[in-house]
């Protein structure tokens, strides 16, 4: 069993144009493990338009057993789990050297976790591998604060994420110099709006590679899936494409 996808994930992968090889990690979302929440602060719009069921996952269920065995891994037994991330990660930096690319990883494809404060060997990933770029998403807003406010490990980038419960939320990061992830009901980059919430919106969808943006910026995602693209819970805004 691998804990990282590379070359598989069809928006990581198109991090390899601009030079960058990711390995993503998919855990399963929320409680879907059974035995813990990986994303302590997800809205229920979120959870009912999470990627979880979308791709592969939605068509193949092995995916997502995969990606629950992976969890209750995690959980089960840290020390050959941290083994194993830290082996896929060595591994991953080969691969990117044999094709001249630059590694980078997104531990939280499908998760929430603190990985700045997850520990093997007494040490977090991100000490483990200080010249690795590593990068995810998050509702957290504690997180996304500590990160804006310089906090946080240098090699680790965090985009503050957008739900229909924590637009104060999104404000206050805005206003720490932080950026906001946005998911709109729109079809192509052209159809996104030119500003939201008093910051200019960039197109989130031409690569994940989230430590390359400008800063202080609105990330504009496109609604993705089929239950995106039914979304009506505010978590994706604007009208749904029914």
């Amino acid at each position: 069993m691998k804990l990282l996808s590379i070359g598989h994930d069809a928006k990581t992968v198109k991090g390899e144009k601009f030079g960058y090889l990711t390995g993503i990690q998919f855990l399963a979302p929320a409680n879907a493990s059974g035995v813990m929440n990986t994303c302590p602060n997800a809205s229920a719009g979120c959870k009912a338009a999470c990627l979880y069921t979308s791709g592969f996952g939605g068509v193949y269920k092995t995916v997502n057993e995969a990606r629950v065995k992976k969890t209750k891994f995690f959980f089960t037994n840290r020390v050959e789990y941290g083994r194993q991330l830290i082996r896929e990660i060595q591994a991953l930096i080969t691969k990117a050297a044999k094709n001249n690319l630059i590694p980078a990883v997104r531990l939280n494809g499908t998760s929430d976790l603190a990985w700045e404060s997850i520990k093997f060997d007494d040490k977090t990933i991100l000490e483990h591998f200080p010249a690795i770029q590593f990068y995810d998403y998050t509702k957290s807003p504690t997180r996304a604060a500590r990160y804006a406010k310089g906090e946080l490990p240098s090699n680790y980038n965090l985009t503050f994420s957008r739900s229909e419960t924590n637009q104060a939320d999104c404000e206050n990061i805005l206003a720490l110099g932080g950026n906001v992830a946005v998911v709109f009901h729109v079809d192509k980059a052209s159809d996104l709006p030119g500003s939201y919430l008093g910051k200019p919106v960039i197109y989130g969808d031409e690569s994940d590679l989230r430590f390359g943006d400008a800063k202080n910026v609105i990330v504009g995602l496109k609604h993705k899936g089929s239950k995106g693209k039914r979304d009506t819970s505010g978590f994706i805004i604007g009208q749904p494409k029914i």
